[in-house]
């Protein structure tokens, strides 16, 4: 086992797969000869050369659109965006091809390619670059999302990502490529469907994703030794939803809180809310609690910035009150 930062463990990960398999190549704005905006491609383009890492112009769209054509001829691309917000500019090639060229091709084109990179909402990154795009692409058929939140599941499913014949959004968080962690040293892969049950609990169940994961175990480390006793559970899987792994922890506990960074307004929350009301309307004992961001533009300022997102004492006020 080694220590790890998780920026390390998505290079890691790119690395083994290009060298597994050389259909497998890179592109994006800084990607080469800069290592990428946070080092997630460092020392590839050394490795690897042009043809497999290659430097884009600013222009999201076209290497997009550059990308999917590629994997419809036989190769497997990784798109990164230097900011995922970026890629609101790609959002026609992601929905229209990428999301939609296997079945409007009738089975005849697979769109083998992952779209990954920073996101979330960093520190006075502004606006623009603090977009959580995981509600925008929900609504795209065709598109599994993955939102990866430590290196250990980072490198295992990021691998898993570039392996799959399906288009993949891979989210990765601003503020957790330097998280540090120890992976082992021999291959494995992690499933793309699957939500990972952090704690077990009775009281309550915790549904979460990316950095919120931490915010909630940060609060569950001082509501246990306040007698509490939350189930945390890691979505990973945001399309589709790992509905069987929620529906045991419900059926446990009878109560779900739901805790992201996305906005509040037709955000993943609202997609388990409204799969929870179908499914398991009668094993809930008291409506969801959702704890989302504030439908606003994320301001510059660092205090107003924090009072958009959730706090680990906002999590904590929520389990006390629905228990």
């Amino acid at each position: 086992m080694t220590k790890t930062f998780m920026f390390n463990a998505l290079k890691e990960a790119i690395d083994e797969e290009m060298s597994r398999d050389n259909k497998v190549f890179i592109l994006g704005e800084d990607v080469g000869h800069y290592g990428g905006s946070y080092k997630v491609t460092k020392g590839l383009h050394a490795k690897y050369g042009d043809l497999r890492v290659l430097d884009t112009p600013i222009a999201e769209n076209s290497f997009t659109g550059m990308a999917i054509g590629s994997a419809i001829t036989g190769l497997r691309p990784i798109i990164e965006g230097m900011n995922m917000s970026f890629l609101l500019l790609a959002f026609n090639q992601i929905s229209n091809n990428a999301g939609m060229l296997h079945y409007t091709s009738g089975g005849n084109f697979s769109i083998p390619i992952v779209i990954r990179g920073p996101g979330g909402i960093g520190r006075q990154l502004g606006a623009e670059h603090s977009q959580r795009l995981e509600a925008y692409f929900q609504a795209i058929p065709g598109l599994k999302i993955v939102a990866c939140s430590t290196p250990y599941n980072a490198k295992g499913l990021l691998k898993s990502a570039i392996r799959d014949n399906n288009p993949v959004i891979f989210f990765e968080h601003v503020l957790l490529y330097n998280l540090q962690e120890e992976l082992p040293e021999q291959e494995y892969l992690l499933p793309l469907d699957k939500a990972e049950v952090v704690r077990s609990g009775r009281d309550v169940t915790i549904l979460t994703y990316s950095r919120m994961r931490h915010h909630v175990l940060q609060a569950v480390d001082i509501l246990v030794q306040e007698g509490y006793d939350p189930e945390v559970i890691d979505l990973i899987s945001l399309k589709p939803l790992d509905i069987q792994t929620i529906t045991q922890s419900v059926c446990k506990t009878h109560k779900v809180i739901i805790v992201e960074e996305c906005m509040k307004t037709a955000s993943i929350g609202s997609e388990i809310v409204a799969q929870l009301n179908e499914y398991m309307f009668d094993e809930m004992d008291a409506p969801v609690t959702r704890l989302s961001s504030r439908d606003t533009p994320t301001p510059y300022n660092g205090v107003l910035e924090q009072a958009t997102i959730v706090h680990p004492h906002d999590i904590m006020k929520s389990v006390k009150e629905i228990v």
